[in-house]
């Protein structure tokens, strides 16, 4: 790779050993790329320094501290340093266990209090703690051309097609080493012949609800795997929960991480445009037929209608999609043989605490949680057989995760199967 003087520098250990073991890695991972050189980012998105009891024991021999953590696990070096404090803007997304609710997610006090001390940790060596998979509900969202660094699939998607910034799917080991150094790899999507179209999807149905995108997203990761779709045809204009769920369930059905919308995201002013000097590889159709069978593949894990668990907020949910939920909770209440959980970013929760929507959800037998989900978490209520979901990522992943039964529908259907214990979804 060709080094800048300052990287060069860093490399050299001119700026302290905790930064030349990050220039090391990053090198190292350039390499690999096929990089031939580094781009400076100021927003990056990971994990930094997170820890539980599994990566304590197997660090005990070091010391097992955040230190040792951050050195041989983050930086992959060969021995323990000091760990100092961030070049430039980081943040940290979602972790593992609400710091008010670990007790309702199952967590033993000993991870929960690891998760606490490694949080205290990293905040006080800079990084902003926003524990969340959108980053950008929770003031985090970079302007147009910004070169990034973010972990997280939903937020990555979102990143590049939405916002029209520039990031690469980047693990906790990449984005842990460029809060020390502020340079990233310049490789995929920040460079501009990366970022064009690659295969067209013709929507010939009408496309209007957040489930309707939830079911399109779905079908175009499946359709195009790593990609790059063009989305033309039937649809509305999707606002930021669409845009969410559509994003989400095309980076799990596939490995999407940038779409275009044409004549709508902001490097798809036209269908050409989105292609640039491309030619479509492929073109899909997604009328009624599809749309029906991506219904039922993802009603596929559900036989048993008799619903125990309601899960909301993957991605995590925005104040207006808290504001909806309570809107349909109305005066009923959950039902005793039904738990239902909702996720959002501490960010959000704040202002659904003060405009009392926690307190409604609460006080129907519902509860609001920060920080993660259930897949991340890999915790459901005890005895749970049978979810309701309103995510087509989050039905895609936690039957398989937990062994468990799932419907997927609309909040609507979700909140109804919560207060019946009773699944009663039609399909589109």
């Amino acid at each position: 790779m060709k080094l800048t003087d300052s990287e060069k520098a860093m490399l050299d250990g001119t700026e302290g050993k905790a930064c030349q073991k990050a220039m090391e890695l990053l090198v190292r991972y350039g390499e690999a790329l096929g990089a031939d050189r580094f781009i400076e980012t100021t927003n990056i998105a990971g994990v930094p320094g997170s820890s539980n009891p599994f990566l304590q024991n197997y660090y005990k021999d070091a010391g097992g501290g955040y230190d040792a953590i951050f050195s041989l696990f983050d930086l992959d070096s060969d021995e323990v340093i000091e760990v100092p404090q961030i070049k430039t803007n980081g943040c940290h997304l979602q972790g593992g266990y609400d710091p008010e609710n670990w007790e309702t997610l199952g967590a033993k006090p000993e991870a929960a209090r690891i998760s606490r001390e490694s949080e205290e940790f990293i905040a006080d060596h800079g990084v902003k703690i926003l524990k969340t998979c959108t980053p950008y509900l929770a003031g985090n969202v970079p302007v147009m051309g910004e070169h990034c660094a973010w972990m997280e699939s939903s937020a990555v998607v979102y990143c590049n097609s939405v916002l029209g910034a520039r990031t690469n799917t980047e693990g906790r080991e990449s984005t842990s080493a460029a809060m020390l150094t502020g340079v990233i790899p310049d490789w995929g999507f920040h460079r501009d012949d990366y970022r064009y179209g690659t295969h067209r999807i013709d929507v010939d149905v009408e496309v209007a609800s957040v489930m309707d995108w939830g079911m399109l997203g779905y079908f175009t990761g499946d359709a195009v795997q790593e990609h790059i779709p063009v989305i033309t045809g039937n649809h509305d204009e999707p606002d930021l929960i669409r845009y969410k769920h559509f994003g989400a369930a095309a980076a799990s059905s596939g490995g999407v991480e940038m779409y275009h919308i044409a004549g709508v995201t902001p490097e798809a002013e036209s269908l050409e445009a989105a292609f640039g000097p491309n030619q479509p590889v492929e073109v899909f159709r997604y009328g009624e037929e599809e749309r029906r069978r991506v219904y039922d593949e993802l009603n596929s894990v559900g036989d048993n209608e008799d619903v125990d668990f309601v899960m909301l907020g993957c991605p995590h949910y925005s104040l207006e999609q808290i504001e909806e939920a309570c809107r349909l909770i109305g005066d009923r209440k959950i039902s005793d043989n039904c738990r239902l959980w909702i996720f959002t970013s501490r960010a959000v929760k704040m202002l659904a605490d003060q405009k009392k929507y926690t307190q409604i959800i609460r006080e129907a037998g519902g509860v609001l949680l920060t920080d993660t989900c259930s897949a991340i978490s890999q915790s459901i209520p005890p005895g749970t057989r049978v979810a309701a979901l309103d995510s087509a990522k989050q039905t895609h992943y936690l039957p398989a995760f937990m062994g468990i039964e799932a419907w997927f529908g609309t909040t609507k259907e979700c909140i109804d199967a919560a207060v019946g214990a009773r699944w009663n979804g039609e399909r589109p």
